[in-house]
């Protein structure tokens, strides 16, 4: 439970039609959320300005998907994810996220940039129990290993599978 937030089993669904979007510094703070995103969480505008994004981080999300995608987005690439996230409410709604660099006019970066939209309901099944397999390795690690010890298990299941994290979530649909 994080800030008093006690988790629901209501779900928000978003529209086919909405963009959740928002821009955070290089340390994750957010500098700016669309009126979907502000909509979706329950905040607002200024409850959520330089604030870290993980104010929206279910308990149900593996802290691994979090370490995978922070190594991909900054090596420079972008990084595309199932996300389960929490409003303000303790209800939760999930999104198929895109998350890449923010550079300035030097080509240096400054942030990153995120959009979310509607996820499939065949994907978020198939990413459920994977999520439910790294979860039960995070706490058998133990919190310091947590993060390594669900990605490499994840890495391990793609392997085997013949594939790659990228492929898979692009397998899964959105």
């Amino acid at each position: 439970m994080k800030s008093g937030i006690t988790p629901t089993d209501r779900e928000i669904l978003m529209k086919d039609q909405d963009f959740i979007v928002s821009k955070t510094d290089l340390k994750g703070r957010i500098t700016y959320a669309n009126r979907v995103f502000m909509q979706m969480a329950g905040y607002t505008e200024s409850e959520l300005l330089n604030v870290q994004h993980n104010i929206i981080r279910h308990p149900d999300m593996p802290r691994g998907v979090f370490r995978l995608l922070w190594n991909v987005i900054e090596s420079g690439q972008e990084c595309f994810a199932y996300v389960k996230n929490m409003a303000k409410s303790g209800d939760y709604y999930w999104v198929y996220a895109n998350v890449t660099v923010d550079y300035d006019t030097n080509n240096q970066p400054i942030g990153y940039f995120s959009v979310r939209r509607k996820p499939s309901r065949e994907g978020i099944s198939a990413i459920i129990p994977v999520y439910q397999e790294m979860m039960r390795v995070e706490q058998q690690a133990g919190a310091r290993d947590a993060p390594n010890a669900s990605v490499n298990w994840l890495v391990e299941l793609l392997q085997s599978k013949g594939t790659t994290y990228e492929e898979f979530i692009h397998t899964l649909g959105h």
